[in-house]
């Protein structure tokens, strides 16, 4: 109880405490949304993918002097281009090239970054330093939850008919290729927005683990989002709170919890809980 009580005094005190608290809930929001999408449409891989081959864009801004968002999202969706087009001109399957391109993206970027920074600023990009954020990456990360809240409002029907049956949405005169890459660039924004949170490796995580647990508890697409979204951003403060109190890494604080938060829904969910189902049987 102590360290709580540390912790809030921390957040009346300490305008970087504010800003990380604030950055952390907005990036939990978006997370949760976005991550519905990318359950239901079993695109986790793909997920992974642009997580991962953002890392270039983000080495190649920093050595322009560029923002980072900028060039990290260029690099998003080039890889999704890539992995579209090598699916589509060849025989591999599409996880065969997610793993071919975003593996490839990924040493580029390692490299670029090594090159470019510092051990420290490398480790802070692959896992997260949440305490680090600035009142101009709080700004971002606002105006990028403003853009995934209008595009989900704006094309929340297509989102809905394309993630649940494709083919009847191809059908109905849909055009499920734009969904698919606008989708993209959202999930690549949101990507490069939670860099400073839980970093580059574990944002994926952050993406998947929070929808997984709203996916055993709901049953409407709706629902889900906003149970994600609180499960995410719940997962971020208490990762937070973490990190400043143990000084642990943010991210993997972040993730654990909103592991211990699905762990939780697979035992115990009312409708689909392993423990629920034993007693039903």
């Amino acid at each position: 109880m102590r360290s709580i009580g540390l912790f809030i005094d921390g957040l009346m005190q300490y305008n970087f405490l504010q800003t990380a608290l604030i950055t952390s809930i907005l990036v939990g929001i978006m997370s949760g949304i976005i991550g519905s999408f990318i359950i239901l449409r079993g695109m986790s891989l793909m997920g992974d993918a642009i997580s991962h081959a953002v890392l270039p864009g983000v080495a190649v801004a920093y050595m322009l002097g560029i923002n980072i968002l900028l060039g990290a999202s260029l690099f998003g969706i080039l890889a999704a281009l890539l992995i579209g087009l090598v699916t589509l001109k060849s025989k591999l399957k599409n996880d065969t090239a997610i793993g071919i391109v975003f593996s490839a993206f990924f040493a580029l970027g390692f490299i670029l970054i090594s090159l470019a920074e510092s051990a420290t600023n490398l480790h802070h990009i692959l896992f997260g330093n949440v305490l680090a954020v600035s009142d101009n990456d709080l700004i971002t990360t606002a105006i990028v939850l403003a853009i995934v809240l209008i595009f989900v409002v704006v094309f929340y029907k297509e989102l809905l008919i394309t993630s649940f049956d494709n083919t009847f949405a191809q059908a109905y005169g849909l055009k499920t290729q734009l969904m698919h890459y606008a989708l993209m660039l959202v999930l690549t924004l949101v990507t490069v927005t939670a860099l400073q949170t839980v970093g580059i490796i574990l944002i994926v995580a952050m993406l998947i683990t929070p929808a997984a647990t709203a996916y055993l508890l709901t049953n409407r697409l709706s629902h889900m989002m906003i149970v994600a979204a609180i499960f995410s951003v719940v997962s971020s403060v208490i990762g937070l709170y973490m990190s400043y109190t143990f000084n642990w890494a943010s991210g993997p604080a972040i993730v654990l919890t909103a592991a211990v938060f699905f762990s939780l829904a697979f035992l115990f969910s009312p409708k689909q809980g392993i423990i629920f189902k034993k007693k039903i049987n």
